[in-house]
């Protein structure tokens, strides 16, 4: 038996069911990235020129960018040696991370892309089990 894995993504956390000869693992990957950061303690300031204290919108767009890749790496890492590839997810980091896989020269091992909500952990690996037994 060849090793297939099955990923739910969105850009807040990965959720990875391999399954392989050895038997099935369950990884979960949390990116720790927040799209829109919030002001200092949630406060708007009323001093003058307070928008001379904020992060610029481009410096924080580039750090949300290389946050998102630095995260589709260590995805890319963990299912590396799966010959299958099932990628689901509510949103656009399945596009993105197909991109990424891709680049990585792995795109011939992504057999299917699906859109499903939010998932536990367990509906996952039956999901991936499900798919690659049929």
């Amino acid at each position: 038996m060849h090793t297939t894995a099955g990923l739910w993504i969105d850009h807040r956390k990965a959720v990875i069911a391999i399954v392989s000869a050895e038997g099935e693992e369950t990884l979960e990957i949390k990116s720790n990235i927040e799209k829109q950061p919030g002001r200092f303690a949630g406060v708007r300031s009323t001093t003058p020129y307070e928008a001379q204290q904020a992060q610029a919108d481009d410096s924080r767009e580039r750090d949300f960018t290389g946050q998102l890749h630095r995260f589709y790496d260590v995805v890319i890492a963990a299912i590396r040696d799966a010959e299958s590839i099932l990628i689901f997810g509510p949103g656009e980091a399945k596009g993105e991370l197909t991109k990424r896989l891709e680049h990585a020269k792995l795109g011939g091992h992504i057999i299917a892309k699906e859109t499903a909500d939010k998932m536990t952990d367990r509906q996952i690996a039956a999901k991936v089990r499900e798919y690659f037994h049929k």
